[in-house]
């Protein structure tokens, strides 16, 4: 439903209706103006907010315009039941409205008509469309831009100039509201005409295609990286794009939704997103001889029917799921596993992936997280909490919160010798469970209050003039950030945007730099002793990795991740199966210090901390980090390339049998005689059957 404050609108515009009927029936003029101004003004706080009860609203037949003709109608009852049934600006109001109405349809096809003819059948981003297709400038903004909102709300200086009206007998003040609403109307419905001539629109479909793959066959990408879902899994084919970055292969990377492309963060490999399953099917991808798929769904297909380039799954993440064990991934030519882990995933499933078809090739976005240094010096040490999110159901081993949360946290907040703790909560913890989010705020109290305490504690003792200068230093990197000016316009279209969407690669380059700056600077902005609550979107899940000496956290692929760090940590086992039974069921704990809800055994956890020397998992640590991420040398990156250029070699491989036997096929047809397809005959002339 959203926020409180989303509700209490919703409730004041759905009781503003009988407010005005009422008003109208009684009849009273100030009463119905007060009415209307709160109708007027929950629609539109709810419009601006982009509430999800504009939509239910809609499904209940109580939509936009059917709000403002009911208002409009009580409207002409008041009249009505003031005795100006007579008058002229009474049926001045209802010709009005009704020819008010009538211009919403002309406005909405225009509107409607504009958003198609400039929509593109391929968007691109570092794409040089600009110097190959003339694509003119988007209408602005304010036009289209929730542009049914804007043309209905034009029927307030009618409704306002009717209520003085009605509260003054002037029919001169409801003449002129008349005047100004319908001019308003015709106005804004004229204003989009021009922006419907054919030097206001990008190319037609044919000629957009033809013009990328056109690029496509000068630019000649060698490697691909398919993708396609819903926008909320867009960090599925985030979390490879630095990595296609720092490939040696040409890379390229191709998207199946619009909305996956918006929320794609910024990088410099070329995008090309393509929704039309024909248009990709007929875009010239001749030159390609890899294609990575991040994530299982229908729309492979398209791609697959390719033979020309391999095809490859290499997930997005590495865990004990059933997703990491897909019989779908039949359809691949090899599956890439991070380390032997995968690989005997896949034998114990049983769902046909040969051996022979895994290649294991580490996790290359891993390369963030800097390994175990031994205990810090200068500080006390840190141990983070990074729990998972409540998830679908309410199995309680989804998530350490609700159970154990609370323990863990006073535990390690009471720790002697003291530790520093870090919470980075899931960001999508309590939105599906009001209990998780109640617990959320609780351990929140718990760290703050821990926090103020320590302040306070003479033992420990901060350099404020440190703090304010590293503080200074991040208000002046985050200026230089949002100066760099990477996110594309807001205001354009996505013809606009494909045109000019061209990341500088300095620009690009420097953002990274200025982040690890930024990153080093927020860490020296508070006391180093600081218990500290951790969320949004910087610092990176992986930078608190680095901060920390330790973790505690739940069954997902934040494990698997921190495990690259060979860092003691410790999971919870929130559903109580016992250490054996976990350890048997989640690989990625083999390695850890198992905590029951009440959070006894995080004593182990903390004297491995302290005495790194004497930590008895340590050596198992570093075999389970082999197992599930293979070996340190060669690096990932290494190994992934290596597999891009030994696949990419049997794909030319095949391309080149194929051409011997076209061919072969072919000389034998030429080497045939002319009379090669009549029948034999015998001596006697008789054909032979």
């Amino acid at each position: 439903m959203g926020s409180a404050a989303e509700l209490a609108a919703a409730v004041l515009m759905m009781l503003g209706y009988p407010g005005l009927m009422a008003a109208a029936l009684v009849p009273s003029a100030p009463a119905f103006a007060v009415a209307a101004a709160v109708t007027y003004l929950a629609d539109l706080y709810l419009h601006r907010k982009g509430s999800r009860l504009i939509a239910l609203l809609s499904k209940v037949r109580a939509g936009l315009s059917t709000r403002f003709l009911v208002r409009e109608l009580l409207l002409i009852l008041l009249l009505a039941r003031l005795d100006l049934s007579r008058e002229p600006v009474f049926y001045a109001a209802i010709a009005c409205f009704t020819v008010f109405f009538g211009l919403q349809a002309p406005h909405g096809a225009l509107v409607t008509l504009i958003g198609k003819r400039r929509q593109m059948p391929v968007v691109t981003r570092n794409v040089d469309l600009a110097s190959r297709l003339r694509i003119p400038d988007a209408p602005p903004r304010r036009l289209l831009n929730r542009a049914t909102v804007k043309m209905l709300h034009l029927d307030l200086a009618a409704v306002v100039g009717l209520l003085v009206c009605a509260l003054t007998d002037s029919e001169a003040a409801g003449f002129a509201g008349i005047g100004v609403t319908l001019g308003l109307g015709a106005l804004y419905v004229l204003a989009l005409v021009p922006y419907l001539r054919a030097k206001r629109l990008p190319p037609k479909a044919d000629k957009v295609l033809g013009t990328v793959s056109a690029w496509l066959r000068e630019y000649r990408p060698q490697t691909v990286l398919y993708f396609s879902g819903s926008d909320d899994s867009a960090y599925q084919v985030n979390m490879w794009l630095e990595t296609m970055e720092q490939m040696e292969s040409r890379p390229l990377v191709i998207l199946r939704e619009r909305t996956v492309l918006e929320k794609m963060a910024p990088t410099s490999v070329p995008v090309v997103c393509v929704p039309g399953g024909v248009h990709l099917m007929n875009m010239d991808l001749s030159m390609v001889r890899v294609a990575l798929y991040c994530a299982n769904v229908g729309k492979n297909i398209h791609l697959l029917r390719v033979p020309t380039m391999k095809h490859v799954f290499i997930g997005h993440g590495d865990s004990d799921k059933l997703a990491s064990v897909n019989p779908f991934s039949k359809v691949y030519d090899e599956v890439w596993t991070a380390g032997r882990a995968g690989r005997d995933r896949y034998a114990i499933a049983d769902v046909g992936i040969r051996d022979e078809d895994i290649v294991e090739v580490g996790r290359p976005q891993l390369a963030p997280i800097r390994t175990a240094e031994g205990t810090p010096t200068g500080r006390i040490p840190t141990v983070l909490y990074a729990p998972t999110w409540e998830g679908w159901d309410d199995n309680p081993g989804n998530t350490s919160l609700l159970l154990a949360g609370e323990n863990i946290v006073k535990k390690l907040v009471a720790a002697d010798p003291p530790v520093r703790v870090l919470y980075k909560p899931h960001p999508f913890t309590g939105t599906r469970s009001a209990k998780a989010g109640t617990a959320h705020r609780r351990i929140t109290a718990l760290i703050k209050k821990a926090a103020a305490q320590r302040a306070s504690d003479p033992r420990f003792t901060a350099d404020p003039a440190a703090e304010a200068k590293a503080k200074a230093e991040l208000t002046r990197l985050k200026a230089r950030l949002d100066g760099l000016s990477l996110a594309f316009d807001e205001r354009a279209d996505e013809a606009v945007t494909s045109r000019d969407g061209i990341v500088d690669v300095r620009k690009h380059e420097e953002a990274a730099r200025l982040r690890a700056e930024w990153n080093e600077a927020y860490w020296r902005s508070f006391p180093s002793f600081e218990h500290r609550v951790i969320v949004g979107a910087e610092p990176r899940l992986y930078d608190c990795f680095n901060a920390s000496e330790a973790m505690v956290s739940d069954i997902s692929s934040v494990v698997s991740d921190f495990i690259a760090s060979g860092k003691p940590y410790a999971v919870a086992d929130s559903a109580e199966l016992g250490a054996e039974e976990f350890r048997r069921q989640n690989t990625a704990v083999r390695a850890a210090v198992i905590l029951s809800n009440s959070a006894v055994e995080l004593d182990q956890l903390l004297d491995a901390v302290r005495d790194p020397a004497a930590d008895p998992l340590a050596k198992d640590r570093k075999e389970l980090k082999e197992y599930l991420l293979g070996p340190d040398e060669p690096t990932s990156l290494e190994q992934f390339d290596t597999a891009v250029t030994d696949l990419a070699l049997k794909a030319e491989a095949r391309n080149v049998g194929q051409e011997s036997h076209a061919v072969s096929a072919d000389d034998a047809v030429g080497a045939a005689p002319d009379d090669a397809t009549e029948l034999p005959k015998d001596s006697k002339g008789v054909t032979a059957g």
